[in-house]
């Protein structure tokens, strides 16, 4: 699976995002999906994860009820929808594609990552 992110920018604390993720290969439908973020200078950490069919969904507990992950299948497109941003939220966002159909918080569940796109929240 390749990707794509973007949407990434910069915007005002308690602003609203979008980051889209375009993604190509066939197995796309059958895998669970995943944001994460780094700040130079510290590890990448977890932000989001989707299962295969966008059932289910889970939030680190820092995004839990700001953020929102989805998914179209017709689109082959991921999203990470980003409200009341905080300036803690600065960070190069990426997305990723799961091993697991069910999406997982861990990095080494991932095997493809995009390049990531940069969110920059001012105070």
């Amino acid at each position: 699976v390749q990707l794509q992110a973007s949407g990434g920018g910069l915007v005002q604390a308690g602003g609203s995002l979008r980051l889209s993720c375009a993604t190509s290969g066939r197995t796309f439908s059958s895998r669970g999906m995943g944001w994460f973020r780094q700040v130079p200078g510290k590890e990448r950490e977890f932000v989001a994860t989707i299962n295969w069919s966008g059932s289910s969904t889970y939030y680190a507990d820092s995004v839990k009820g700001r953020f929102t992950i989805s998914r179209d299948h017709a689109k082959n497109m991921v999203y990470l929808q980003m409200n009341s941003l905080k300036p803690e939220d600065t960070a190069v966002y990426y997305c990723a594609a799961s091993i697991l159909a069910s999406g997982t918080s861990s990095q080494n569940g991932y095997d493809s990552w995009g390049q990531g796109t940069l969110v920059t929240v001012s105070s």
